[in-house]
C-alpha cells in the first residue's frame, strides 16, 4: 500500500527558504568572512563589492558580526530549547500520567508559578544580582552566554510541559496502556517506553516553533544588554549598537541585523507550522 506524502504548501516552502537562508548565514557565513572584530579602514561605508553589508562604526565588517551574531543566536536558541525540553518532558509526562492527582496538581502550580513571571522581568532579577559578566558559582563559571541559555530555558519550561502533559493525558486513555498495566509492566517503562515515543512528535513540532522566539529572545535580551555582551557579536548587541547612528544615514546598519532576525524568525514559524500540518493530516488518516 503506497503513503500518501503530504502535500506542502506554499508558506511552507516560504519558510524552507527563508530558513535555509538563515542557516546558510548561521553556519557558513563565519567560515566565509573575516574575523568579526577586524578593522577595515572604513568608518560607517554603505553595503558595496568590497564589503557585502558595509561596516559599522568602529570600521568592522558588517557581514563577519552578522554571521558571526546568526551563529550566536542560533547556537543559544537551540541550547535554551534543548534546555527547556530536558526538564519540561519529565516534568509533563509524569503529571499527564497521574492527571488530576496530587503529582499533577504539584508540578502545574509551580509551572503556573513559573510562568507568571515574564522572561524579561526575571532576566532584569537574575542579571541585578549576577551581573553582565561571567559569574562564579564556588567551582563554576558561568558565562554569560549560558545565563542566557539558562533563562531563555527556564523561561520555556511551562510552555513545553503543557504541551507535553496536554498529549499525555490523551494518550494515558489509549487502550495499549491499560494492557500494559493489566500486564504488569513498571510505570516506568509505560511511560518512558511507550508513552513517550508517542507524545514527542507534538512535542518537537512546538520546540522548532518556539526556536523562532528564542532567537528573537535573545536578541531582545541583548538589545537591552541583558544578553551576549560585545566585543562577541549577536544580533541583538548589533542592532543596540546602531540605533545611535540611525539619524547619520547608516541605514544598513540597523536594517540588515534586524532582516535576519525577521527571516529567522518567519522562516522557523512557517516551517514550524508546515510540521504541525502534517503531524495533523498523519493522525487524521
Amino acid at each position: 500500500m503506497n503513503r500518501v506524502l503530504p502535500r506542502i504548501s506554499a508558506l511552507t516552502w516560504t519558510g524552507l527558504a527563508l530558513l535555509a537562508l538563515f542557516l546558510l548565514l548561521a553556519i557558513a557565513g563565519p567560515m566565509l568572512a573575516v574575523a568579526p572584530d577586524a578593522r577595515t579602514g572604513l568608518t560607517l561605508s554603505g553595503p558595496g563589492a568590497e564589503h557585502l553589508f558595509g561596516t559599522d562604526h568602529l570600521q568592522r565588517d558588517l557581514f563577519a558580526r552578522t554571521a558571526e551574531g546568526a551563529r550566536v543566536s542560533l547556537l543559544v536558541a537551540v541550547a535554551g530549547v534543548g534546555f527547556g525540553l530536558l526538564v519540561a518532558v519529565p516534568a509533563g509526562l509524569v503529571a499527564g500520567y497521574f492527571g488530576g492527582r496530587w503529582p499533577d496538581d504539584l508540578i502545574m502550580r509551580v509551572l503556573e508559578a513559573l510562568q507568571a513571571l515574564p522572561l524579561f522581568v526575571f532576566a532584569l532579577f537574575v542579571i541585578g544580582i549576577t551581573g553582565t559578566g561571567d559569574s562564579q558559582w564556588g567551582p563554576l563559571t558561568l558565562t554569560t552566554t549560558t545565563k542566557v541559555v539558562l533563562l531563555l530555558g527556564v523561561g520555556f519550561i511551562p510552555y513545553f510541559a503543557r504541551v507535553t502533559r496536554s498529549a499525555t493525558l490523551v494518550e494515558v486513555q489509549e487502550d495499549y496502556v491499560d494492557a500494559l498495566r493489566a500486564l504488569g509492566v513498571p510505570r516506568w517503562r509505560v511511560i518512558t517506553g511507550e508513552v513517550l515515543v508517542n507524545v514527542l512528535p507534538p512535542v518537537l513540532v512546538q520546540a522548532f516553533l518556539w526556536l523562532g522566539v528564542a532567537i528573537f529572545a535573545e536578541s531582545a535580551l541583548s538589545f537591552l544588554g541583558l544578553g551576549i555582551q560585545a566585543p562577541r557579536p549577536s544580533l541583538g548587541n548589533i542592532l543596540g549598537d546602531a540605533t545611535s547612528y540611525m539619524l547619520l544615514g547608516a541605514w544598513w546598519y540597523s536594517i540588515i541585523p534586524g532582516l535576519v532576525i525577521l527571516v529567522a524568525t518567519v522562516g522557523f514559524n512557517l516551517v514550524g507550522d508546515g510540521l504541525g500540518d502534517a503531524l495533523d493530516a498523519q493522525d487524521r488518516r
